[in-house]
């Protein structure tokens, strides 16, 4: 559920305002509450940031455990606009991942939200275990680079747990919740308006739920839902066939796609590279160009143009965890999810029969145009069969609905990477949701979107 699923997305920015300014008024004398820093989360080294002298850089200093049992802190790297009394109050942009950092795309998404920020003040920040500090695991990183969904062989997976050692259960989303509530307490800040894509609209659901009365309205651009991803992917993998067909309708080819992916997964057994591709592909082109063709010879019997597409699909994979930490997003998953064997929680000794069992219960109904097979050989889930048993934080009830307060549900027809049909089951646990679909658009709609209605809508909900 990276940012891109497959690839990175981000957004384009500007805003005038002064450089240096502080990013809220000290409250070193004054005791910690709801509104104020407690001891030792201030925000220090305030500086304009490099190359964005508008903005003012910082470090939020967090707990590395925030019950307190285990010492340590982290320092977040936070960017801030110069617009303290911005009459909306304090906009939070949540990147994606988990993995992607936050202030090295202020640029970038300020530009693309430059309508509103004379209302807003942006604020961003790497989420912990990004950007400079971002978690390493150089064999996992060099097998996933970018995606989500490649297998990675299981000692690159214990490679990677041995080498953070037992801190990275403190990388759940429920500690970036917590650093979030520090953050808005550090700004000076009783609510806080959120806007997250893909990872970062599950983000920010969870922190509505543990601090409803600390939001002001919620836009949710390319939604996880507020229960957590599918490992099994059950939503993507029988969406395929509908984001297909729309595309090759609206391009004018004259095959199926739907059936001649099935055909091919049906001959080949290669479901996760083939899926681990489309939606990688959604962000070059959401019309699939290509794709059609390559699929139809496949399943004739002749592979080479859809082997071409797997191999180009992974040829930008080689991306740095200071860009999008593997690290960070194994451990963030393993400790979030919820597997065919249990949670993280579950001894590994019998994780992989759990699995073997659920793909024997799978029908062809649930994975058409996929298999079963590939529904239980996802990078994501088999990352975490691996991952060594570990306590993992509780989760909210499931049926607890979002506070009563705005939301904005965005999505685009041609998402493959998180499928409208989570977007519905998030909309179920909104109270009044405004939902936008852009015909046409795939995933990350702000940055993606080439219509610009997704953007519009965003602009006109931010500003009602």
């Amino acid at each position: 559920m990276t940012s891109t699923r497959g690839r990175i997305a981000a957004l384009l920015g500007a805003v005038a305002v002064v450089a240096g300014t502080t990013l809220a008024t000290p409250a070193a004398a004054a005791p910690a509450g709801p509104d104020r820093p407690a001891s030792g989360s201030g925000l220090t080294g305030q500086a304009p940031c490099p190359d964005l002298p508008e903005f003012t850089c910082a470090t939020l200093t967090v707990p590395l455990d925030h019950s307190g049992s285990d010492p340590g802190t982290l320092g977040l790297k936070v960017a801030v606009g110069g617009n303290t009394h911005a009459p909306k109050g304090d906009l939070l942009f949540l990147t994606g991942g988990p993995g992607q950092p936050g202030v090295p795309l202020v640029k970038r998404v300020a530009d693309g939200l430059a309508p509103v920020l004379k209302d807003y003040r942006l604020v961003m920040f790497d989420q912990r275990g990004t950007g400079g500090g971002a978690l390493q695991c150089p064999a996992l990183q060099e097998q996933m680079g970018a995606s989500d969904l490649t297998p990675p062989t299981p000692q690159a997976v214990r490679d990677c747990a041995a080498a953070l050692g037992p801190d990275r259960r403190h990388y759940a989303t429920a500690d970036t919740v917590d650093d979030i509530d520090l953050l808005r307490r550090a700004l000076g800040a009783h609510r806080l308006t959120l806007d997250g894509v893909s990872y970062g609209t599950f983000v920010a659901e969870r922190y509505a739920l543990a601090h409803p009365g600390h939001v002001n309205r919620l836009v949710l651009d390319s939604v996880v839902p507020q229960q957590g991803y599918d490992p099994l992917d059950l939503a993507a993998l029988p969406a395929a066939a509908r984001v297909l067909r729309a595309a090759c309708q609206a391009t004018g080819c004259t095959t199926d796609p739907g059936a001649d992916l099935a055909e091919t997964v049906r001959r080949y057994h290669d479901g996760p590279a083939v899926l681990d591709t489309l939606t990688s592909y959604e962000f070059v082109d959401p019309n699939y160009g290509g794709i059609p063709e390559a699929l139809h010879e496949a399943a004739a019997g002749h592979p080479e143009k859809l082997q071409g597409f797997i191999e180009g699909a992974h040829e930008g994979d080689a991306v740095p965890a200071e860009f999008l930490s593997q690290g960070l997003h194994a451990s963030t998953l393993c400790a979030d999810g919820h597997y065919p064997w249990g949670t993280s929680d579950t001894p590994v000794e019998g994780r992989s029969a759990a699995l073997e069992r659920t793909r024997q219960r799978l029908t062809a109904e649930q994975t058409w145009p996929f298999d079963p097979a590939t529904a239980t050989g996802l990078g994501s889930l088999l990352t975490c069969l691996d991952w060594p048993r570990e306590k993992v934080p509780p989760t909210p009830p499931a049926h607890r609905k979002l506070p009563d307060v705005p939301v904005l549900l965005l999505g685009g027809d041609r998402d493959l990477s998180t499928p409208l049909e989570w977007l519905h089951q998030e909309a179920a646990m909104a109270h009044d949701p405004q939902v936008v679909i852009v015909p046409g658009a795939a995933h990350s709609v702000q940055s993606r979107d080439r219509s610009g209605v997704g953007r519009k809508a965003v602009f006109d909900f931010l500003l009602a």
